[in-house]
């Protein structure tokens, strides 16, 4: 498979819509005014080169009523994409569901497939540019800080796996509809890429165990794990690794922290080579960043692993910088984390994180030759 992205450094908008810790509802879309601003937003990367970037599409927004699906929105940001050249990449699901829906309700599955089909025939009738596009974002994380976490619906702990089985078995459907109706479309895979060191006291083999959970969604969407719910290697097409300065920890929660000057953390490169090693896909880095003063270094840092992966004969297409406004706390929306390559101000106007958007210019520059080789 050739490189389909139009630029090495991309941007991903935030677009959680899904039901916090206080069963409040959450739709950065709008708390950070993208949906208003898309045009603005878009002209801000493209004076940065940056012409790809993720978004979702916001089920609980699209799907009010049951069975009745508005796409009004989403056709606002396709359309202003296509106009400015700017490629997309969509998450049907990002983390959020229609009120009194979650992923082992009985009718989950049969509710996102009609949202695929929908959302498939919608997609045909309006848009100019190939398909890419991610079922379900976050697979790992999504049912372990709703099944283990009691993070968003259904609020429990104990049950990630049984979370993590029936968002596979939607996510596997998902995808059959979607090379059923748009056989040239290309799925994207986004799981987290973490790293769980030994604390002296977990036995190796609870440690392996624990460090295998990231790849658990990877293996069932390709049948190597629960081959009863369809998985096939080829809907594995390309793998974004999503990966923070969190990313890393010792036991259940110690975090190694960054930046790491004893270097306790394993380099990035390795995890990604360790990635490849076991599915032989190509990777972008789907989610990466930082906040505050640490943004340059850590995105300086990153790139420099992603292109020694690269070097060592990875298949590794870009990185996307998330998010690109800053954004709220889930949790607290009034606490903002300075961790754009712009921040919002009380009116939401994009102020632009000046060394930051530097750093990127020259490391596109830099990575320039790698983007055009991938490309071949």
């Amino acid at each position: 498979m050739q490189n389909p992205f139009s630029s090495y450094f991309m941007g991903g908008f935030e677009c959680a819509d899904h039901l916090n810790r206080s069963g409040e509802r959450v739709n950065l879309l709008k708390e950070t005014e993208h949906h208003l601003r898309t045009e603005e937003d878009y002209r801000l990367l493209l004076k940065l080169g940056i012409t790809s970037v993720r978004e979702g599409i916001i089920w609980s927004t699209v799907e009010k009523v049951e069975g009745e699906y508005d796409f009004a929105e989403v056709l606002n940001r396709l359309k202003i994409a296509e106009r400015l050249g700017i490629q997309v990449t969509w998450d049907l699901i990002h983390f959020g569901y229609p009120d009194g829906l979650f992923p082992t309700h009985p009718k989950f599955c049969e509710r996102f497939e009609n949202l695929t089909r929908e959302f498939a025939k919608f997609y045909k009738n309006n848009a100019l540019q190939p398909l890419l596009v991610c079922p379900i974002n976050e697979i790992s994380f999504l049912a372990w800080y709703s099944g283990e976490a009691r993070g968003t619906v259904p609020y429990a702990v104990g049950n990630g796996w049984d979370i993590k089985y029936h968002l596979c078995r939607a996510a596997i459907k998902s995808i059959e509809i979607l090379k059923e109706q748009i056989p040239d479309c290309t799925i994207v895979m986004v799981e987290p890429l973490i790293k769980v060191h030994s604390d002296g006291f977990t036995p190796e083999a609870d440690l392996f165990r624990v460090n295998e959970y990231q790849f658990e969604a990877c293996d069932i969407i390709s049948g190597r794990l629960c081959p009863e719910l369809g998985g096939r290697e080829e809907y594995l097409e390309i793998l974004g690794a999503n990966y923070y300065w969190n990313s890393q920890w010792t036991g259940r929660d110690d975090t190694i922290y960054w930046p790491d000057p004893q270097k306790k953390r394993t380099p990035l490169h390795e995890m990604i080579q360790g990635l490849y090693a076991r599915y032989q896909k190509p990777i972008f880095l789907s989610e990466t960043g930082h906040f505050g003063s640490g943004r340059v270094e850590w995105i300086e840092e990153t790139a420099k692993e992603c292109a020694i992966a690269h070097q060592n004969g990875v298949p590794f297409w870009g990185i996307c910088i998330y998010p690109v406004t800053d954004r709220p706390d889930w949790d607290n929306l009034a606490r903002y984390s300075n961790c754009g390559i712009f921040d919002l101000d009380s009116m939401g106007n994009r102020i632009p994180e000046e060394s930051y958007i530097n750093s990127i210019r020259k490391l596109d520059l830099e990575n320039l030759a790698l983007f055009q080789n991938s490309k071949l």
